[in-house]
């Protein structure tokens, strides 16, 4: 017999744990869809905020609009002139600038309203015989009836179209506000805005004041490359169409072409508007034939813009995928109407160049210097 102990059993296997009550893939899931909820009600306060003092948020835009534009101007001045009054006569020039342009196309209008009468009345009766023959067939008097309807609900609707003068004169009110507003704004952005940033630096606490000056500077670099971008986009498009439909001998060249380059401003979308409107007065005043070549014109113009314009000038500043663009478009729109589609793919482009810079390698080695990466 055997003098040595037995070993000691092995201990029992751990019993196995009880499943979860919730599985894994919904507890993930509602983890992220809490942080959803609260980013979706911040955001809707953020435009609820926003929307109650809209004005205010216009003029604002508009003033970081003309900073973007002129301080480069105000900046080339100081260097001869004290600042202060190197920034009057910036302002000064622009808006002499602006003011001149639109005299010259009311005074192109005024010039050209007497014969436009006649033609747009001959170019009406060309139409009319357009749709009443293959493939429309309309009857001879379907227009004369369209006529005469919109001429019955503009009488019996006199109350609501005056109280829609009346509003829109209001409107008229209102956007001089915003434009004053976005003058007086834009004063000071220009002569010392990089003052008024590094107080709002300093307010922060210490922390933060490195990332936001990191992520201040991709902004600012992003919104002025866009804004010179697309002005140089909307001149060119607008030199274009000017010339094209003077040579076609179109009616309002000069007005359509101050259209399209405001319109220019609205990407994707905006310059077809602008040319349909073209269209239309095109084929009212000089046929078909030439209806069909500013319809050919607007889609040169849409290939000149999207593969050789918006690559060339927006790559270096702004760097989204056109269906990015598209739905910031449409979105920026459906949001806020026309503003919202003007302002949706800047806002867009700022954001996505801060996130771009704060995840870059170097954001952090910036951020921890005392000027944030200057």
């Amino acid at each position: 017999m055997s003098s040595h102990p037995e070993p000691p059993a092995p201990p029992p296997p751990p019993a196995p744990a009880p499943p979860p009550a919730v599985p894994e893939g919904l507890r993930v899931a509602a983890a992220y869809a809490w942080r959803i909820v609260v980013v979706v009600v911040v955001v809707l306060g953020v435009f609820s905020v926003l929307g109650r003092f809209h004005q205010i948020a216009v003029a604002v835009f508009l003033a970081l609009v003309a900073t973007a534009v002129l301080r480069p101007a105000a900046g080339l001045l100081a260097r001869k002139l004290p600042r202060p009054l190197a920034v009057g006569l910036t302002l000064i020039g622009s808006i002499v600038l602006v003011l001149g342009v639109f005299a010259l196309v009311g005074e192109v209008v005024a010039r050209q309203e007497s014969t436009l009468a006649g033609e747009f009345h001959s170019g009406v009766d060309r139409v009319e015989r357009l749709l009443e023959g293959p493939p429309f067939r309309l009857s001879p008097h379907a227009l004369s009836d369209v006529q005469s309807q919109l001429g019955h609900l503009l009488s019996s609707h006199s109350s609501a179209v005056v109280s829609t003068a009346l509003t829109g004169a209001g409107r008229v009110i209102e956007v001089f506000t915003v434009l004053a507003l976005a003058a007086f704004c834009s004063v000071f952005f220009i002569h010392s805005g990089e003052r008024y940033w590094a107080w709002f630096r300093a307010e922060l606490p210490a922390r933060f004041r490195g990332r936001t000056a990191v992520a201040g500077r991709a902004a600012w670099r992003a919104f002025t490359g866009y804004t010179h971008g697309v002005l140089l986009v909307a001149t060119v498009n607008a030199v274009l169409v000017g010339l094209a439909l003077t040579l076609l001998g179109v009616p309002l060249a000069l007005p359509l072409a101050l259209l399209e380059f405001f319109a220019a401003f609205i990407p994707l979308i905006g310059s077809p508007i602008a040319l349909a409107v073209a269209v239309v007065i095109a084929l009212a005043s000089k046929g078909l034939l030439v209806a069909g070549i500013v319809v050919v014109l607007i889609v040169v113009i849409g290939q000149i813009e999207g593969h050789l314009l918006h690559p060339l000038v927006m790559s270096w500043a702004v760097r989204l995928h056109p269906v990015v663009v598209a739905l910031s478009v449409v979105g920026g729109a459906i949001a806020a109407g026309v503003l919202g589609a003007v302002v949706a793919v800047p806002l867009v482009a700022v954001v996505w160049s801060m996130r771009q810079a704060l995840r870059a390698p170097d954001a952090d080695s910036g951020a921890d210097r005392p000027d944030g990466g200057r």
